[in-house]
């Protein structure tokens, strides 16, 4: 068993995207470094540390003179990013599964499981449980230059599988699409695997484009 130790950066890190991807941090008010940084228990400088990161992975925007805001969900941002993915994503998941070893499939059967769990028990984790399953897909890769941009592209990605799980029926509709990837990753079918992956995103995308349209029209 291996031990992740976090640094605190790290752990403030991770504390604030969870926050961000659950909606706790509004999108349309400044972040308010103080306040935060004394509900966290920390200084202010790896606070400010990781609202930079968060800032380069696309979730923080930041302005002059005013600070730190969530970055809104928007329709452009979802066709480049689920754009990028669909030219990415299925390749690296099908070259993945032709040198997967068995250790890499029990683990990406473990994140399909946890994915699960949450989707049952807690809605807050399924984006980055989403992410992870994903990920699971590619690693082993072991591309560090795909495996970076992926796993950038799905952290964006996070906030807005929470949005597309919203209205009822695609939680089951997503788990029968990631059972059969991790069927078909798992024996190494990798032209099938990488059409399924294609369809997953493509779909995903669909859904996305017309909720945004329907709540641009009831603006």
């Amino acid at each position: 068993m291996t031990l992740v130790v976090q640094t605190l950066s790290e752990q403030i890190f991770s504390l604030v995207r969870d926050r961000i991807i659950s909606g706790k941090i509004p999108a349309d008010v400044a972040i308010r470094q103080d306040a935060l940084a004394a509900e966290l228990g920390v200084s202010k400088i790896p606070l400010r540390e990781a609202l930079a990161r968060l800032e380069q992975d696309g979730l923080l925007l930041s302005q002059a003179n005013r600070g730190f805001f969530v970055r809104p969900l928007n329709a452009t941002e979802v066709e480049e990013v689920y754009a990028l993915r669909l030219k990415i994503e299925p390749d690296a998941v099908a070259e993945a599964a032709k040198v997967a070893t068995d250790a890499d499939k029990r683990a990406a059967k473990a994140a399909l499981d946890a994915l699960d769990t949450a989707a049952n028990t807690d809605k807050t984790q399924v984006g980055r449980l989403n992410r992870a399953f994903h990920m699971s897909l590619v690693r082993p890769l072991n591309r560090q230059v795909t495996i970076q941009i992926v796993e950038r592209l799905n952290i964006i990605s996070e906030r807005y599988v929470g949005k597309h799980l919203e209205p009822a029926g695609r939680d089951d509709r997503a788990h029968n699409e990631h059972m059969a990837l991790l069927e078909l990753w798992s024996a190494g079918k990798a032209t099938e695997v990488a059409a399924l992956m294609h369809q997953h995103i493509a779909m995903t995308l669909e859904d996305l484009r017309k909720q945004f349209e329907t709540e641009k029209a009831l603006a």
